[in-house]
């Protein structure tokens, strides 16, 4: 071991001396001699390294305090950045000379000075004199070399992390946790280069077995916002690692998501869908622990804007873009329901996941039945597994709030008494902290509007002032109870779905409209439905053509 010391030492001293006269001289003897070397100099920097990466920065620096010096003029020289893994064995010796916990500004000068010669290294395009020559030798142009000899240096790393994953516990194989550590820090500034996307994506799916995370947060960070303004391009598999490996990127991505959510157009549920799937988060939360992360999000933000109607439109669209998803991925799911909806009953979360497209028209009434029986069994029985009370069974069932939806044009259709079910589950969406009598009233209030409906809709002649009537046939003064609110939501079905309500829809609106926010409850209901439809292939050409109408003229005017 002292007389590989005291070789390497003498080595050192002879390459410095060469590398000066190299670095001093371009004519063709010192190109010549150069190349002549190549072999010999990449041996000794593999030696060198092999004698650095058992030590720390600060003893490499005491024992060869020109070590700096010799590594820039290596990194500066064309002919042994393109000599076989020279390229490659010249990072790993700068990795070692990083200091992981800068004490003083002379150590994170260092740290700087070291990542802009990797940066050189990694993203110069200009070729010198020297560089054109050689590469003219070979029979390549320059623009031609040296993005391969990038690409090239890159996979390599790539294809050592990747054996490093699968080595496993094999320890004498796999790749030191501080040299993986080094390499994400040395990353950092290079993430959104062309070719370094498989040496990124290598370090995130790369998971070691250390207790607590090796890559640098700093690492994750650049990742993250690359991804986010989309100036790379990673594997869903990638992403994915990024956001289960460092909560606060995924936390970011969400944030990011409602920061363009609040920016677009208020109501255009189609603008949304664009946003939620351009995010890749749908894909991502088929991972139960990411969706668990976004769900609680979602959860967050319902409650701070005390269920705020577009928080809600905003949830179902996220919640149709993840199952679409996830059908994707898999026929089969990979994870049971019960990871994605912990505190509510699985075989309601199965029955809600049904996409209605996929049950015959005939059976929608039968569907929202059942789906009403079981949500008042969790919500009022605390039966079928459900643990955490009203608000949880609500907060599933909005997820699929189409469902709710489509019960107001099943009771609008039929002439028959309105089904208990239906009328419970009405009352249950619109008003989920009404205590059971209260949710009762509601139910008398909704069947008794019903009748007048169905009566209006045998009357040859209709008003709006007859509809308006209907409107207050609730004791509720305040405009924005959930009682109200469905009884709206319940005229403004009528009036797309009856034939008689096409020619007062706009005046009813009109009186119904008395604020600024019913204006934007009426918008989001026309938008929404007008989703659904084409979502279900629901075709009213005339209903259709009428809320397209509503919703123009109601949007010039807010």
């Amino acid at each position: 071991m002292a007389q590989d010391s005291v070789d390497l030492s003498c080595d050192y001293q002879f390459w410095m001396q060469k590398l000066s006269i190299w670095d001093q001289a371009s004519t063709l003897e010192t190109q010549q001699d150069t190349c002549l070397h190549l072999a010999q100099f990449q041996e000794f920097l593999r030696k060198m390294y092999e004698a650095l990466k058992e030590m720390d920065s600060n003893t490499v620096l005491e024992r060869f305090p020109t070590i700096g010096q010799l590594l820039a003029k290596a990194c500066w020289n064309p002919f042994i950045l393109a000599y076989d893994e020279s390229q490659k064995i010249l990072i790993w010796c700068l990795c070692c000379l990083i200091n992981k916990e800068p004490q003083h500004s002379g150590q994170s000068k260092l740290n700087s000075w070291i990542q802009g010669v990797l940066s050189h290294i990694l993203s110069a395009l200009r070729f010198d004199k020297e560089v054109a020559l050689f590469t003219q030798g070979l029979g390549y142009a320059p623009i031609d070399y040296y993005p391969g000899l990038l690409k090239n240096m890159v996979l390599s790393l790539a294809s050592e992390l990747r054996e490093n994953h699968l080595n496993g516990f094999n320890t004498q194989r796999r790749m030191a946790p501080e040299r993986v550590a080094s390499l994400s820090r040395v990353c950092v500034p290079l993430i959104t280069l062309p070719d370094i996307d498989p040496l990124v994506e290598a370090l995130l799916i790369c998971h070691g077995r250390e207790p607590q995370e090796i890559l640098q947060p700093e690492f994750f960070e650049a990742v993250n916002e690359a991804i986010l303004l989309k100036k790379i391009s990673l594997p869903m598999s990638a992403v994915v690692c990024l956001w289960l490996r460092h909560l606060p990127s995924l936390e970011k991505a969400m944030l990011h998501l409602f920061e363009k959510l609040i920016s677009s157009e208020r109501n255009c549920l189609r603008r949304i869908e664009c946003f939620i799937k351009d995010s890749s988060l749908p894909q991502a939360a088929c991972h139960p622990a990411i969706f668990r992360v976004v769900d609680e999000m979602f959860r967050c933000a319902l409650l701070e804007t005390d269920g705020a109607p577009e928080i809600i439109a905003t949830i179902q669209v996220f919640t149709q873009c993840f199952v679409e998803a996830l059908e994707k991925e898999s026929k089969q799911l990979r994870f049971a329901l019960k990871t994605y909806f912990p505190y509510t009953s699985p075989s309601l979360a199965m029955v809600l996941l049904r996409d209605p497209q996929d049950i015959p028209r005939g059976h929608w009434l039968q569907t929202l039945k059942h789906i009403s029986e079981l949500l008042r069994e969790a919500v009022e029985d605390q039966t079928h597994g459900s643990r955490g009370g009203p608000f949880e069974s609500w907060f599933l069932f909005i997820h699929f709030g189409g469902w709710a939806e489509m019960v107001a044009e099943q009771l609008l259709m039929s002439a028959a008494e309105p089904p208990t079910a239906l009328l419970w589950l009405l009352a249950f969406y619109y008003g989920p902290r009404d205590e059971r009598q209260q949710r009762a009233q509601t139910m008398v209030q909704v069947k008794a509007v019903l009748g007048h409906l169905l009566a209006m809709s045998r009357s040859s002649s209709l008003s709006a002032q007859d509809l308006q009537t209907v409107a207050g046939q609730g004791t509720d003064t305040d405009l924005r109870a959930p009682a109200q609110q469905l009884i709206r939501h319940l005229l403004l079905n009528f009036l797309l779905w009856a034939p008689e309500g096409h020619t007062i829809a706009w005046d009813v609106i009109t009186l119904m409209a008395h604020t600024a926010e019913i204006t934007h409850e009426i918008i989001g209901f026309l938008d929404q439905t007008l989703y659904r439809w084409n979502r279900l292939g629901i075709e009213s050409p005339r209903s259709e053509k009428l809320a397209r109408e509503l919703l123009k003229e109601l949007r010039t005017q807010v």
